[in-house]
């Protein structure tokens, strides 16, 4: 039997802040700091999200929480994408929208929030999005 809406909404909001608490767990960050989290996987998501080629976007986004996968598309221009982009410009888009000094820096970042993500995925997706992947960026996923 399916979900109810509500029911549907209640578990995607518990896998997003599952996803959040990991990304603060790895930087010790206060769950008062929960908006910096959020900012974090917005950032990743999106950078990744414009790099993958529209068919590949959309099967990665088909497999992430609800609430996630709405955050994924936020502002998204399908026309636009595939971005063409090398390890330096992925990490300095990330760096650009988080806008924040981390402890690492950016590239523990995006490999923190992968990570966090990847419960949600399936292996063979991950494998799939490394595939649409220059090495460089393949190497970020889990």
């Amino acid at each position: 039997m399916s979900k109810t809406p509500q029911a549907a909404i209640d578990t995607s909001m518990d896998k997003l802040n599952l996803i959040l608490k990991e990304i603060e767990e790895a930087y010790g960050w206060p769950k008062e700091r929960r908006a910096q989290s959020y900012a974090a996987l917005r950032s990743v998501l999106h950078v990744l999200r414009d790099r993958l080629p529209v068919q590949e976007s959309a099967e990665f986004a088909a497999q992430l929480p609800l609430i996630v996968r709405g955050l994924y598309y936020e502002g998204w221009d399908p026309a636009a994408v595939p971005m063409k982009m090398g390890r330096e410009e992925f990490l300095d888009r990330v760096r650009q929208d988080f806008r924040r000094d981390l402890p690492g820096g950016v590239e523990l970042l995006v490999q923190t929030t992968l990570q966090a993500l990847h419960r949600h995925v399936t292996e063979g997706e991950w494998q799939d999005v490394k595939s649409d992947l220059p090495t460089e960026l393949a190497a970020f996923i889990p």
